[in-house]
């Protein structure tokens, strides 16, 4: 507890939240910076409790950006808000060819040696960038260069690497630095993840219009979480609603002053729904904040349910 307490007096503040794992016997402190805000907790048990971190975490998205030219690649990981150089890709540099052995060939020849061997290059960095995405589990790739060269690159990606490309950019290779990358990054970052966001709700309220097993609307779904029926939860960004909490039976509303499970005196909280999303969390589920102008944001809730909800209490 006195290594704890140390961190988080001399940890800087900043926006979202500080996870601590510590071990005196194990001789282990580590600190985890976290984008998003999670309840204050502490947990005491054989085995690091990271089931709210992770769940912020599968919100957030590994970006690949990647710059190239028919001479060199090189690639960018954006992820949480930070860049980092990633190094270059290997492929076969024009710039290493041997120029002795060009100068005795004609005009027409050299074009077509030297389209054939950016081909090869273009090949071997689509290669590479396979290679990378297995290696560091990226999810989206992001790829600039000059527009004319682009296509060249993008033929050569192999289906997989096809599916997770968010975009492409504009930019020269010569002088790209992280200055210049991380914007255009981040716009095909955020572009994606908007129309992610969109599909996945589209895709539950089309889901629930034709019965599947769906909850739409805050009443439905803290009904779905008190009872550990949901398994995908989503939730319109900054969407705040009071209600109330049954510490004894874990069922929580919008109203009440009874717990209608067990009787028992409700507790008032101002934001139930920050209730409902750890109740998710502690019960293996997943949470999706949605920053896309939907439908999402006339109900506010919605989730993908384990099982078909029984008739709520409440409503009965």
């Amino acid at each position: 507890m006195a290594r704890i307490q140390k961190v988080a007096r001399t940890v800087p503040l900043a926006r979202g939240t500080v996870a601590i794992f510590s071990c005196s016997g194990a001789r282990m402190l580590e600190v985890v910076r976290l984008p998003r805000a999670v309840r204050d907790r502490i947990m005491v048990d054989a085995t690091p409790w990271i089931r709210p971190m992770l769940a912020v975490l599968d919100e957030y998205r590994r970006c690949c950006a990647v710059v190239v030219d028919r001479e060199s690649a090189r690639a960018w990981e954006l992820y949480l808000g930070e860049m980092r150089d990633a190094g270059r890709l290997d492929g076969y540099a024009l710039r290493n060819r041997s120029d002795a052995g060009w100068h005795r060939l004609s005009e027409h020849r050299v074009r077509n040696k030297a389209d054939e061997l950016s081909k090869r290059h273009f090949r071997e960095v689509a290669t590479a960038l396979d290679h990378l995405f297995r290696a560091e589990r990226y999810d989206v790739l992001a790829v600039g260069g000059h527009e004319h060269e682009l296509p060249a690159l993008l033929d050569f990606l192999p289906r997989g690497l096809r599916d997770r490309l968010a975009g492409t950019f504009s930019i020269d290779p010569h002088t790209a630095t992280v200055a210049t990358v991380r914007p255009a990054a981040e716009e095909i970052l955020e572009r994606y993840e908007l129309e992610q966001q969109r599909r996945m709700v589209a895709e539950l309220f089309q889901s629930a219009a034709s019965g599947g097993q769906v909850a739409v609307g805050l009443e439905s779904c803290l009904w779905a979480g008190a009872i550990a029926a949901a398994a995908t939860l989503v939730v319109q960004a900054g969407a705040v609603a009071p209600g109330v909490v049954c510490d004894a039976s874990g069922w929580f509303a919008t109203s009440g002053e009874a717990c209608p499970l067990c009787g028992s005196a409700t507790r008032r909280t101002p934001d139930v729904i920050d209730e409902l999303i750890e109740a998710v969390i502690d019960e293996g589920g997943s949470i999706h904040h949605v920053r896309a102008d939907t439908e999402l944001r006339e109900h506010l809730t919605a989730a993908s349910l384990r099982f078909a909800l029984p008739p709520n209490p409440q409503m009965t």
